[in-house]
């Protein structure tokens, strides 16, 4: 009897690689091993590495910026079996810590608006990618992959229900690099409790996202029309997350 694959992928030097497979949609259910939303990758051994080959990586999609690259970086930059992109999504933008409110929400809201040009790069990638696996990682896997996952369910046809569930599974799979991430933003000068309100994955911050895009947009249909993708990529995405290829 066939098993069903583990969303969470728990691989040595990782915390929160994930599968965006086994989602009911509206073309049936999206489909495992297609396309993986992972955490930074700069801990991974050779073992590490080799586990995501057999996963069927051959296409990973590095969301940091140069910043993160220099100083954390990806293994699989210079691998020959690896197609390998690197987007800065959040390049410019920087939200307020000393404001009130949803701080990821803002962040987020800024992203869908002005990163419209690096938000379209990612998904035409993952639309055109050779067969395989496709993987995108930001730092913790939260920010930057979650926004492009929302899109990506959605396109699917994942309910939204769905889409908040899977942003919010990121909160207890990073607990354990929270400390980590803490002390590296207090070494380079950052507030501690402020840095503190970005690490959060609440559930009410991808609502608020999705209503965003409804509400801005009219339809996630139109926002994908409006950063210029046209409706043969859209096609091509919706085939990756549910086809047969």
């Amino acid at each position: 009897m066939q098993t069903t694959p583990n969303r969470h992928l728990p691989i040595n030097g990782t915390f929160n690689i994930r599968d965006l497979g086994g989602y009911a949609a509206s073309g049936g259910e999206t489909r495992w091993r297609r396309l993986l939303r992972a955490d930074a990758l700069h801990r991974l051994d050779a073992q590490g590495v080799e586990e995501l080959l057999d996963a069927g990586v051959t296409t990973v999609i590095d969301l940091r910026h140069a910043d993160e690259l220099a100083h954390q970086p990806n293994p699989f930059a210079t691998h020959d079996a690896v197609a390998y992109h690197n987007i800065s999504l959040l390049d410019g933008l920087a939200p307020s810590l000393m404001d009130e409110g949803d701080v990821l929400l803002e962040l987020y809201k800024l992203a869908l608006v002005q990163r419209q040009a690096a938000l379209a790069q990612v998904l035409r990638i993952i639309a055109d990618a050779p067969s395989g696996t496709v993987l995108f990682h930001c730092t913790a896997g939260k920010d930057r992959t979650g926004i492009v996952s929302a899109l990506l369910l959605g396109v699917a046809g994942v309910d939204a229900t769905q889409i908040v569930e899977d942003y919010a599974l990121t909160a207890q799979l990073i607990a354990p690099m929270v400390q980590d991430l803490v002390a590296g933003a207090v070494a380079r000068g950052a507030d501690p409790a402020g840095f503190q309100r970005l690490l959060a994955s609440e559930p009410a911050t991808m609502v608020a996202t999705l209503g965003f895009i409804e509400a801005e947009y009219g339809s996630l249909t139109i926002y994908l029309d409006r950063i210029g993708l046209d409706d043969a990529t859209v096609a091509r995405l919706r085939n990756r997350l549910l086809g047969e290829i």
